[in-house]
């Protein structure tokens, strides 16, 4: 079994803007596992929150170069994050003909539509944007400031489109009861992460009038229990699970534990956005819109309509 790696940079569309900073280009490792001539590839990104570096990644990649392994045994080769998800993903691709083609998937998945953050009127032109194309359901970025004013803006232009509120764990310093009364009348279909994921203790107990979702304070399965009776949905990301088959395990726990699922992503290809279908096929909510943002993605890529992913 020969592994390889390298990096691979995709240009944005435009600017792409959460609480954690800015960015114009999507950097990936890609990698490649060969066996008995047959050819398995997967993606990842590597992500500073979580402690990882392109060098980090890279190195707990090579370190299982010319090792048997498979998916079971490479989750005790290497801990849950990017290089296993890309490992594990690559031998999904390797193992199994047609990958995902051989899931039960459906003919289209609707995926949100992310607008990243920036002043209220650019934020409503984007949404605006999305909504002439297509789009039914959209992810809107936020930061502490101009809550309120930058949703009122995105709503006016999308007065009937679901709007997903994302935080990426921005809101610490905000009265977060008030906050959720406040946005209730826009029609928030959900908010992810509105707090710090060492600070989602204060979560417990409030009676959110919109439903609360875990994507920083949710990786694995083993993190299901701490998140009962502060979120009502998990956001599944291979790249925080270390793969697919680890996304499976969470998605079981999940639903045991009575939460509802969704899938997201980081910034990639198709390549990272085709492995997490097999979740997305029965996810509650998607956003898988990755590959969408850039503007050179592989060859034969994901084909986005209307906002959904078409398969057929």
């Amino acid at each position: 079994m020969k592994v390889s790696a390298k990096i691979v940079t995709y240009t944005l569309k435009r600017p792409f803007t959460i609480s954690r900073g800015s960015r114009t280009t999507a950097e990936v490792i890609q990698v490649s596992i060969e066996q008995e001539g047959k050819l398995g590839i997967g993606e990842c990104s590597p992500t500073r929150r979580y402690g990882e570096s392109f060098d980090s990644v890279i190195a707990e990649i090579e370190s299982v170069d010319n090792t048997q392994f498979d998916r079971d045994s490479l989750k005790t080769l290497l801990p849950p994050g990017a290089a296993r998800n890309a490992l594990d993903c690559a031998l999904w691709d390797l193992e199994v003909d047609n990958f995902p083609d051989n899931f039960s998937l459906p003919n289209t998945i609707q995926t949100a539509m992310t607008v990243s953050i920036a002043s209220p009127q650019e934020m409503a032109e984007e949404a605006k944007r999305y909504v002439e194309q297509g789009a039914t359901l959209i992810k809107v970025k936020l930061n502490a400031d101009l809550v309120f004013e930058r949703l009122t803006a995105v709503r006016a232009v999308a007065p009937d489109t679901p709007l997903i509120v994302d935080a990426n764990e921005a809101w610490g310093t905000l009265d977060i009861a008030a906050t959720l009364r406040q946005i209730m009348p826009l029609n928030i279909a959900m908010v992810e992460q509105p707090l710090p994921a060492d600070q989602d203790d204060r979560l417990r107990g409030i009676a959110s009038p919109i439903p609360l979702c875990a994507d920083e304070s949710c990786h694995t399965a083993d993190d299901v229990t701490s998140l009962v009776g502060k979120y009502q949905m998990v956001n599944i990301k291979l790249d925080k699970t270390g793969g697919l088959t680890a996304a499976f395990e969470l998605e079981q726990a999940a639903r045991k534990a009575g939460l509802q699922i969704m899938v997201g992503c980081m910034l990639g290809s198709s390549i990272a956005m085709r492995a997490a279908l097999p979740i997305a096929a029965t996810a509650m909510m998607v956003d898988l819109d990755g590959a969408f943002l850039i503007s050179d993605d592989i060859d034969n890529g994901l084909q986005y309509r209307h906002g959904n992913i078409v398969l057929r």
